[in-house]
């Protein structure tokens, strides 16, 4: 009788333990998720929370990530089609130079080891420091990344913008290698907005998703006078002159467009202007003939530094073409350039959108940030 009660214990606890084990190594994705991500402008990622800690991150309506928490094992079921990314999330290889921003929004530059962004083609004052100190390294081109280097310094996760997608060679290699990659899509979102919302996706694999809510918050709450204020009906084109004389404009639709619009203006050049093709490019060129038929009687002229270095004055601006004279913006005063930091500078699309609110109703009293005004 003992005998049999003995080998019922063992059968009983062998049957708990495996019962253990499959529920560790099982994520039950079959199930409906405990909840999602709460989300107001991004509409290129997702992300679904599992009740047993899982979270699943998706990108482009197709990747899905399954981010592991540091105290659980990699599941047994993980999906083919299905990236494990296993937190902490550290030494990142960071491709994308619009999210590097983001990280240093909630204090996690200590997150990235690697970037393909040289230390001289930062204008962001932190992120430079960061390199010129080797807290952050240069591992090549995104196209050509330092293998050996990233290797070295055990980078858990690579972060590429879509350019990757013509050098699938070099995605391939790094996943190969183990390190999983995340091929984020920020620059697809149609909101302006739904840029800067990717910092809660950073603020996930970083473990600080509270700190990127209260952020993202922050910056919103600057907004809630202006996009629900009346439109100023002020037009504006955003441009600059190449070497060749040609205008290089944004397309109509496009985020700089949008962020007109967003601050209460009106942006010149509609598609009908543009005779725009179906091309992903959010910018195109045009002759100066055409610039000078639609901009000429624009209110604001802003003129994008961030290409040909900028310029100090309306005379270094009316050098480039004797005509722009002629035009309203120039001669009410009404120019302003942009600062290098205004594409870097993800975090401050909100702070863009309020300051372009500020040069339209004409309260420019205060310091900007991302333009200044052109004597």
């Amino acid at each position: 009788m003992k005998r049999v009660i003995f080998l019922s214990i063992i059968i009983f606890s062998a049957f708990v333990l495996s019962s253990c084990t499959s529920e560790k190594n099982s994520i039950s994705l079959e199930n409906a998720p405990a909840g999602s991500m709460d989300l107001q402008y991004a509409e290129e990622f997702s992300v679904d929370y599992y009740s047993n800690g899982f979270s699943v991150i998706t990108i482009g309506g197709a990747d899905k990530f399954l981010l592991v928490p540091q105290d659980k094992d990699i599941p047994e079921d993980v999906p083919a089609e299905m990236t494990v990314i296993k937190q902490p999330v550290e030494n990142i290889y960071l491709a994308a130079s619009s999210a590097m921003d983001l990280f240093d929004g909630i204090n996690s530059l200590d997150s990235i080891r690697a970037s393909s962004t040289k230390e001289k083609d930062w204008s962001l004052p932190r992120i430079k420091s960061a390199m010129e100190n080797g807290q952050i390294l240069y591992a090549g081109k995104y196209s050509a990344p330092d293998y050996e280097l990233i290797l070295s310094e055990k980078c858990s996760l690579a972060i590429q913008s879509t350019m990757i997608y013509h050098k699938p060679e070099v995605k391939e290699m790094l996943e190969n290698q183990g390190i999983p990659v995340m091929v984020e899509r920020s620059s697809y979102e149609a909101h302006p907005l739904g840029r800067m919302e990717w910092i809660k996706l950073y603020g996930l694999l970083v473990g600080k998703e509270k700190e990127a809510e209260d952020f993202f918050n922050e910056k919103i709450g600057l907004l809630e006078s202006i996009v629900t204020g009346e439109a100023t009906e002020k037009t504006a084109a955003f441009f600059y002159i190449g070497s060749n004389g040609n205008v290089n404009v944004r397309k109509s639709g496009d985020y700089i467009s949008k962020i007109i619009e967003l601050a209460g203006g009106q942006y010149a050049f509609s598609a009908e202007d543009l005779k725009i093709d179906d091309n992903d490019l959010s910018t195109m060129n045009i002759q100066f003939e055409t610039f000078y038929a639609v901009a000429k009687d624009a209110d604001f002229l802003i003129y994008n530094s961030t290409v040909d270095g900028g310029i100090s004055d309306v005379g270094q601006l009316i050098e480039k073409n004797s005509l722009l004279a002629d035009f309203k913006a120039v001669q009410n005063g009404n120019v302003w350039c942009t600062e290098k930091n205004m594409f870097q500078q993800t975090t401050g699309a909100a702070d863009v959108i309020y300051e372009m609110s500020k040069i339209f109703s004409g309260e420019t009293d205060e310091d900007f940030d991302f333009f200044y005004q052109l004597k």
